[in-house]
């Protein structure tokens, strides 16, 4: 009876050192999490800015008062448009907010290298000028590898790499850096 007891009082001490190690990564997370949230936004909205002069965006939680469960929301107001819901937007500009986002997570946690593939498929000539600013601003402070078929993302690269299929279904890569392909 007695190991019984002391097997019980083990499983409560346990339990209770358990709860505080839990308590004290929701804590951590939380924190974390309020932090590059708070980066994410700022950026988000400057970079909106950016892309859609005289627009505002917003990132905002849903559920600010517990940071463990709640999501986030886009609020995109394009100049000239009353508009709030990504739905009632048109495809480009949903790109471009989307573009946003991305850009605003890449500014707030740096990488060395970005991977994109045919983001900027819905642009027109407009807002696909706004995506290649945007383009030679981040190449400053990092490599991008962009999958694309607008030639004028492949002309504000440095290099070009194409993948063509052969016959007998064999690839070819061709490769031309920017020096080469102006001349």
């Amino acid at each position: 009876h007695t190991f019984l007891e002391e097997q019980l009082e083990d499983v409560k001490n346990t339990r209770r050192e358990l709860i505080k190690v839990i308590k004290q990564v929701d804590m951590e997370i939380q924190s974390t999490f309020a932090s590059a949230f708070a980066d994410v936004r700022d950026n988000f909205e400057k970079l909106f800015s950016m892309l859609f002069p005289g627009g505002h965006g917003k990132l905002l939680l849903t559920s600010p008062d517990d940071l463990l469960n709640t999501g986030i929301e886009v609020e995109a107001k394009p100049s000239g448009k009353n508009v709030k819901k990504l739905s009632l937007l048109s495809g480009g500009e949903r790109s471009l907010t989307a573009l946003a986002f991305l850009f605003a997570v890449f500014r707030s946690r740096p990488s060395p290298f970005y991977v994109m593939d045919e983001v900027e498929a819905a642009l027109d000539d407009v807002n696909l000028h706004r995506f290649l600013s945007l383009i030679h601003e981040f190449r400053q402070e990092a490599q991008l590898l962009i999958v694309s078929h607008q030639k004028r993302t492949m002309e504000a690269g440095d290099c070009l790499l194409g993948v063509t299929m052969q016959p007998g279904g064999s690839s070819r890569i061709i490769v031309e850096r920017a020096a080469a392909a102006a001349s």
